[in-house]
């Protein structure tokens, strides 16, 4: 018997002015009862298309889809709305991988579960629903359910977000879980929490898993079978160790070549030397920024929140530190003070030896083109209304460079310095990839040309050619530059793989600091050590 078979599906979707974009084409695979499938590929490959498909999600957006697509014996592609509905939720439920997207921020998140119940199971009464709601958030490890189930989506965690979409998505205890990149967002720890609990799911409901991932270690240690995409096309499959150990074809190579190892060291590069692990030590290359006991509060009173406590740390010319921790760490937090996006709460700050933590915006004016920020989400923080370009211009602008033609010449040169068609300069964000998305995002931090460059989570939501890429680009600008980088990443494999030192992060405070090296080889701090053991590995 078999739980999914798809044969022959192509989904094509249509482009103003020219031809369709055909997404997925003649792609074909089965999955057994209670099987796990891991579909993984580069963004674009079309693995989340081929997932929405497999609950017609499709329908009433435009896409053309062909093919046959069977889900317990459900022709999806030829039900009508009726047998869609049983079908999604009753017979198959989807986890995306932005639950705040998901979720109604106006409702409580118990009254969204109990209506998803109600939906499949007509004759239960409102009572059922909302005690199904608390059985089911109690399952997927939310505490004190009976009173969180009244709580609204952001008073949760990202982690606890992603519990709730997996309890409403089992609540009617479908036959099938389709998940798509559903630990993307989170930090090491808790990735770990959320696989595992799907895994006891599947245990106790012999539910099938489909899981869409562009993280192969992920894939390498929750699925039976892999499936490879490319360009819309299935390019290998197989039982997941033979196709992780043996890969046929040269793409699957090459994407495991750039998966980062959390056990290689770093290649040596011509900025790092071995630094001692007390940031108070004199070590090579001239101190850039010194922080001392920094702290940030939000709030105050009784409802004050300390996100930041007494860090820390020395900056040097030409080097990279990396900051690693779980959500909530106050890594993000400690990152914008470094550039002064937030104004210290506590403590001193240093740059040039100048003390600039406490200095107002006119004073600290002369401090803005030498100290810059990558963002996390290229999306959120370029205008969609404006060209790149533009984008791209602004800190030029506001540094005071007058000749307009000058300031055009500087933001082609940026973009073909990071990668980037030149002419490119007039298009929209919405018309790059994710990756070329965040070489914008790093363009921009390079016009003011600054000194220091604070990057967080720069490459967390990219596939892993996308993100050897970009950290390759940091590289090779850091060289050529001269750049000290802050690299802020729940990817403990990533940060190793840049950073000449490490900083631990936990409840705003620092926990352990040295060379990277030292911190992954002989972690000395509990916390660290469940960090690395934690990081999902390919084999």
């Amino acid at each position: 018997m078999t739980l999914v078979s798809v044969e022959g599906l192509s989904v094509s979707f249509p482009s103003a002015g020219g031809p369709p974009v055909r997404a997925v084409e003649d792609l074909s695979f089965a999955l057994a009862p209670g099987g796990a499938l891991g579909i993984v590929g580069e963004s674009g490959s079309g693995k989340s298309t081929a997932a929405y498909a497999l609950l017609g999600l499709h329908r009433g957006t435009g896409a053309r889809v062909a093919g046959t697509v069977r889900v317990a014996g459900h022709d999806v592609t030829a039900a009508d709305e009726a047998e869609l509905r049983t079908v999604r939720g009753g017979v198959a439920a989807m986890v995306f991988q932005d639950p705040l997207s998901s979720l109604d921020p106006y409702q409580a998140v118990g009254d969204q579960i109990a209506e998803v119940y109600r939906v499949h199971h007509r004759g239960a009464s409102r009572r059922a629903a909302r005690e199904r709601a608390v059985e089911v958030l109690d399952r997927v490890g939310i505490p004190d359910a009976a009173r969180r189930a009244r709580s609204r989506p952001h008073e949760f965690s990202g982690g606890q977000r992603q519990r709730a979409l997996i309890a409403m998505a089992v609540a009617c205890e479908p036959r099938l879980l389709v998940a798509d990149e559903p630990t993307t967002a989170l930090d090491v720890t808790v990735q770990a929490q959320i696989l595992g609990l799907l895994r006891e799911l599947r245990e106790e409901t012999g539910m099938g898993l489909v899981l869409v991932t562009h993280d192969l270690g992920v894939a390498a240690g929750n699925v039976d079978e892999l499936l490879v995409m490319r360009g819309g096309r299935a390019v290998e499959s197989g039982p997941v160790r033979e196709v992780l150990r043996a890969p046929r074809e040269p793409y699957t190579r090459d994407l495991l070549a750039a998966v980062p190892r959390v056990e290689v060291r770093r290649e040596p590069s011509p900025s790092s030397s071995s630094l001692p692990s007390s940031p108070s030590v004199s070590a090579e290359g001239p101190a850039l920024i010194e922080a001392t006991g920094l702290r940030q509060e939000f709030g105050r009173g009784r409802r004050s929140v300390t996100a930041v406590d007494g860090v820390s740390l020395t900056l040097r010319a030409g080097e990279t530190v990396g900051v690693v921790g779980e959500s909530g760490s106050g890594k993000t937090t400690l990152g914008r003070m470094l550039v002064r996006l937030l104004r210290p709460s506590g403590g001193e700050l240093r740059y040039r030896g100048r003390e600039i933590g406490t200095l107002g915006e006119r004073e600290l004016r002369s401090f803005r083109s030498e100290l810059q920020m990558v963002f996390q989400d290229p999306v959120s923080s370029l205008n969609p209304r404006r060209s790149v370009g533009e984008s791209i211009a602004d800190p030029l602008r506001a540094a005071g460079r007058t000749s307009e033609k000058e300031i055009v010449a500087r933001v082609r040169d940026l973009l073909e310095r990071v990668g980037l068609d030149p002419d490119a300069y007039h298009r929209y964000p919405h018309e790059f990839s994710g990756g070329q998305r965040q070489r914008v995002g790093i363009a921009r931090a390079l016009a003011p040309s600054p000194k220091v460059v604070v990057c967080d989570e720069p490459v967390s939501a990219l596939d892993v050619t996308t993100q050897a890429q970009v950290v390759a680009l940091l590289g090779e600008l850091q060289r050529e530059l001269g750049l000290a980088l802050v690299f802020i990443a729940h990817d403990l494999a990533v940060v190793r793989q840049v950073s000449d030192r490490v900083v631990v992060m936990r409840g705003g405070r620092v926990l352990e600091h040295g060379p990277a090296d030292a911190v992954y080889e002989r972690p000395e701090h509990p916390y660290t050590r469940g960090l690395l053991e934690a990081v999902p590995r390919v084999g």
